[in-house]
């Protein structure tokens, strides 16, 4: 499906819009004897769709706010029953053994009709938790008393609410351990009030200063329209559809004599009443989130919180720092070389190190750019745009491994099959709403599949002079499991948002209908083992595509500066080198004056 539109004398076409993360899109040129020759040009952005979570896990997530909110109703009145989780058996040296180390204890909820979303939001927490730690993340109906103790910091995601017909599988002493641990405990969401009855709610008030069993997700009968969440001086956005929110827990806050005082870590804010009430709290040992801040995010979303408020439980004496990168897209044996010399003079003028994702072999196998013929070529065949890689390098780029063809056969996978238009490592169309649907890894793939293909981009690397690539982008940001591991066995690291599946932590077969989609403001070691670094603030678009808005230079700085409530966070983007230099120049020249310093991709694993 391609909507075609004039610009500046050449026809663009609409291309890849995300559906979890986002999705990397290329756009060539053609040229022949060094000359360049305009061609259609897919719409190519990383713009981040709100949604996070896969189609199967969205209809979890919209039951499980509607079950959320009725069950807080029945607690509201009293009429919320909640039976206790079994006692659980007595801890062995196995079970409260953990890493050497910094270490931090994810744990989360797996029991209810929607429990399997209590996996997907830990292995984001557990991704983030990576930069800082090793990570240990199990179900919490697993956690045997003294476990807390083992680990540096404990994170609690609660996203079943226990009542009703839904036992509690909190055990006890997960609530006695939380409340008498001095280590930091993060609880989000779901099931704080049951901590309280627990440990005693007139204990839980005085060591806290706050009453979970008075606070709820609506105030004057309505969640409301939190749409804005504030912290450290940064306004974040809250933006999720109209009968999918869940609300954000108001706690209800105490003062005087035998109470102490709470520290209001971010404010959330009504827009349409403008009433705000605290979004994430901390005393004593315990910071608790009003909710899981996984599901519809953006480049400037209030996940930005839980990403800076980890550095306190994990990493608390980490001095500010603000990095910056940039790297330089979807160029491939298409790509025109006066246009790659000019963005890299540009850059080598200004100092700024940057990286360059390369595609190894152009191909158009049904000749839609090329009057019917098909088209296939070589880095090897392209001396030209060669000749300005190795330049690049010469000053200073790296190299970077972006896809072996960066599309499918001669599939529409969504759009025409040619390199960089479309998907390679995962299927997907456009729905009749003009939204990209992610479809699942194609029928053959496997470690051998992915291995051939990376092995095929390596060689086509080799054989045009070129050294081989230290990291990988994979094209459209959309791989399985299988295919991440492959990957990780490749490359130092791969510089990209991702897709996590569900049965990733209990080591099952992956689940390709349920998935997170997560992207990162610094450096992790992810769940499948491998190193990722950031990709956070998206890339210059100027039209809108896919249902996407257009993202200009303005977006992206406006990105970058909610990203300094990270105190050690990184500024990245893309951009590819066939739009004008002003974009880049404006948006360089705007992160700058905020205070980020570039650095090279190698950099940010630092």
């Amino acid at each position: 499906m391609q909507n075609q539109r004039g610009r500046s004398g050449k026809v663009r076409i609409s291309a890849v819009a995300v559906l979890l993360a986002a999705l990397l899109g290329g756009v060539l040129f053609s040229w022949t004897a060094g000359a360049a020759i305009s061609r259609p040009k897919p719409r190519s952005t990383d713009a981040v769709n709100p949604l996070a979570l896969s189609p199967e896990s969205k209809k979890d997530l919209t039951a499980a706010a509607k079950a959320r909110l009725a069950n807080d109703r029945l607690r509201r009145t009293g009429a919320l029953t909640v039976t206790p989780a079994p006692a659980t058996k007595a801890a062995t040296a196995s079970t409260l053994a953990a890493p050497a180390g910094t270490s931090a204890l994810v744990l989360y909820d797996t029991t209810g009709p929607y429990g399997q979303l209590g996996e997907l939001y830990a292995m984001a927490t557990a991704n983030l938790a990576g930069h800082f730690a090793a990570v240990t993340a199990k179900p919490v109906s697993a956690y045997t008393a003294g476990m807390v103790n083992q680990y540096t910091a404990t994170v609690y995601l609660g996203s079943t609410y226990y009542g009703g017909t839904v036992p509690d599988a909190v055990p006890a002493a997960f609530y006695q351990d939380a409340m008498a641990t001095s280590r930091p405990v993060t609880w989000i969401g779901d099931n704080i009030w049951n901590m309280a009855n627990a440990v005693g709610v007139t204990q839980f008030k005085q060591k806290y200063g706050w009453d979970p069993t008075n606070s709820f997700y609506e105030s004057g009968g309505s969640i409301g329209n939190i749409n804005q969440v504030t912290y450290k001086n940064q306004q974040l956005t809250r933006q999720i559809p109209a009968g999918q929110d869940g609300g954000v827990l108001h706690p209800a806050l105490l003062t005087g004599p035998g109470y102490p005082a709470v520290t209001t870590l971010a404010v959330a804010k009504d827009g349409t009443s403008g009433a705000t009430s605290p979004w994430a709290i901390r005393s004593a040992n315990l910071t608790y989130l009003g909710e899981i801040p996984f599901a519809y995010v953006s480049e400037s979303d209030r996940v930005i919180v839980f990403e800076d408020l980890l550095f306190d439980a994990l990493a608390p004496s980490t001095a500010e720092r603000h990095r910056a990168f940039v790297r330089l897209e979807d160029i491939s044996p298409k790509s025109d070389p006066a246009q790659l010399r000019t963005i890299a003079n540009y850059l080598k003028t200004q100092k700024i190190p940057y990286g360059i994702n390369v595609i190894p072999v152009y191909t158009d196998p049904k000749g839609v750019y090329n009057n019917g013929t098909p088209e296939t070529i070589t880095l090897a065949q392209a001396p030209a745009v060669v000749t300005e890689l190795k330049n690049m390098l010469a000053g200073g780029a790296v190299l970077m491994n972006h896809g072996y063809t960066h599309q499918y056969g001669t599939a529409n996978n969504p759009y025409n099959g040619v390199t960089g238009d479309d998907f390679e490592f995962f299927r997907a169309h456009v729905d009749s709403a003009n939204n990209v649907v992610l479809d699942g890894p194609p029928a053959e793939d496997s470690t051998l599949w992915a291995q051939t293909r990376v092995t095929q981009a390596l060689a086509g690397f080799a054989a045009a002079g070129l050294p081989k690539p230290a990291l990988w982008t994979t094209p459209h940001y959309a791989a399985s499991a299988t295919d991440y591991r492959v990957l990780g066995q490749n490359y130092s690291a791969r510089l990209e948002r991702s897709l996590y599946f569900a049965g990733t932590l209990t080591g099952g077969t992956p689940d390709n209908s349920r998935y997170i989609g997560q992207f990162f403001p610094y450096a992790v070691k992810d769940v499948y083992g491998t190193t990722v670094l950031p990709e956070n603030i998206g890339n210059y678009e100027p039209e809108a595509y896919n249902n996407h808005p257009p993202r200009l230079p303005a977006d992206l700085i406006a990105s970058a500066k909610a990203n300094l409530a990270v105190r050690d966070g990184v500024a990245s983007f893309f951009y590819h080198p066939y739009y004008p230099l002003a974009p880049l120049q404006q948006t360089i020249e705007g992160i700058k004056a905020l205070g980020y310093t570039f650095v090279g991709p190698t950099d940010l694993n630092q």
